[in-house]
């Protein structure tokens, strides 16, 4: 039996057979996590945030944007948002009615508007309108969660992150790494799994299990036949466990 199928039996016993009770043997999961990370690294090597930015401003304000939106529509939208607005104080001095019409495609823009500037309020008030490098500090920003911080501190200021989205929630599932669907508990599942640096770490980690989710293991029907890291994983080929 080759290496790949004896871990995907394994994950097999260590996953369980029923969505619900999964039992993740956190052991197994490090072991395939180091032999499949390398090959999703080789299969999108481009990977890497989505979102368009230059400045830290302009990537916390498309996070906040993408909420509930693809990132290529938040991409189309900031195209021209970005040069309308390019510090803290462009924000805060638009007139909300403005501010809601220029970010409408995006979706939830009243709540979206009213955080982008409460946010950027709070960057001029506590930290001279700056975008923190802190978890903790990140934190403290209107409509800013752990998934939007991480992605911050993966993608501007160069600190392993691990970003808990659906496709993290729907293929850390799939392929046995954590029982947890809720974002927190699995983000500190992921670290214990994944390889804070090997490979590209975290935040690398990260990025190709996007780009994975989007290419192969999507939502309704993901290419078992196709995907390249098949062999460790616990639901190929599994319906019942999609």
């Amino acid at each position: 039996m080759s290496g790949g199928k004896k871990l995907y039996s394994q994950g097999q016993q260590a996953m369980g057979k029923s969505k619900k009770g999964i039992k993740v043997d956190k052991a197994d999961a490090k072991e395939r996590t180091l032999r499949f990370f390398p090959i999703l690294r080789k299969t999108y090597p481009e990977a890497k945030v989505s979102l368009n930015y230059v400045a830290p401003l302009e990537l916390l304000i498309a996070t906040i944007l993408a909420a509930q939106c693809t990132d290529l529509r938040v991409n189309i939208v900031t195209k021209d948002l970005f040069r309308k607005y390019r510090k803290p104080e462009d924000w805060i001095n638009a007139q909300r009615e403005e501010l809601e019409q220029d970010i409408h495609p995006t979706g939830f823009f009243r709540n979206k508007a009213a955080n982008i500037q409460k946010a950027c309020r709070t960057l001029i008030e506590k930290f001279n309108g700056q975008v923190p490098q802190m978890m903790e500090e990140l934190l403290t920003l209107p409509g800013v969660g752990r998934k939007t911080a991480n992605v911050m501190l993966g993608n501007c200021f160069g600190q392993p992150a691990i970003i808990c989205d659906t496709h993290m929630i729907r293929l850390a599932r799939r392929l046995g790494l954590s029982e947890n669907s809720d974002p927190t508990k699995l983000e500190f599942d992921l670290m214990e799994v994944v390889p804070k640096e090997k490979f590209g770490g975290w935040t690398t980690f990260s990025h190709c299990i996007v780009f994975h989710g989007r290419a192969c293991c999507k939502a309704r029907k993901p290419d078992c036949l196709n995907c390249p890291i098949a062999g460790y994983c616990p639901s190929a080929n599994q319906p019942e466990l999609w």
